[in-house]
């Protein structure tokens, strides 16, 4: 993978604009400048930081403009951003817009998930243990990326491991990427908030994860 000229490409789509800037173009904005980031943190390039906070701030600007008050999907998308970028101040600050949405008490997966990453961000440990058992009990959410939550909120360093390399291996063995990215960003953020923890696990070596 030229993970360069992937960046190069998905930076150009970021730059195009088609008519007005509505919720749907500032959330494809937002996936494009997230691709463009994986890409530069792949290639171990310094600009990977500044990339992944305009996906960030796109997706929080659309959610100020649509109309959905479900699409939980992009405050996770914002944590998840702000983590890879190494801002601790947005993570936070996006953790905390997360939860005053309600994401703690929201009906769906991807809500209680945008729940479980904000409460994990601001260390609130217990909190993010309680709401991440309601939902390690769905079917309808990765049962290994749900594991690996509440292992890090439990503090369960050997448990933690194993449910992280699962990530790891589920990432290398599908077929879609968001925007056709081949890179296991969810283990990568996983790994971020396992530190916040105190819980050091050195992740495998995958096509998938930056090497080194």
């Amino acid at each position: 993978m030229n993970w360069n000229s992937l960046a190069n490409e998905k930076r150009a789509r970021y730059e195009q604009l088609y008519g007005e800037e509505d919720e749907r173009a500032i959330v494809r904005r937002g996936n494009a400048a997230y691709a463009a980031g994986l890409a530069l943190l792949m290639a171990h390039d310094g600009a990977a930081a500044e990339w992944l906070m305009h996906a960030a701030d796109r997706w929080r600007a659309s959610w100020d403009v649509g109309e959905s008050v479900d699409s939980w999907g992009r405050p996770v998308g914002a944590i998840k951003a702000s983590l890879l970028a190494g801002d601790d101040a947005a993570a936070e600050k996006f953790a905390r817009w997360t939860l005053e949405l309600g994401a703690a008490t929201a009906a769906s997966p991807i809500g209680l998930y945008a729940a479980t990453l904000a409460l994990l961000v601001l260390e609130r440990w217990a909190d993010a243990r309680h709401v991440v058992e309601s939902l390690r009990s769905r079917d309808d959410f990765p049962s290994d990326v749900a594991a690996a939550l509440a292992f890090v909120s439990a503090h369960d360093p050997v448990a933690y491991a194993e449910a992280v390399e699962s990530v790891v291996e589920s990432f290398e063995t599908r077929s879609e990427y968001l925007e056709d990215v081949p890179v296991a960003d969810t283990a990568l953020v996983l790994d971020r908030l396992a530190a916040r923890r105190g819980i050091v696990h050195l992740l495998p070596a995958s096509p998938t994860l930056p090497s080194g």
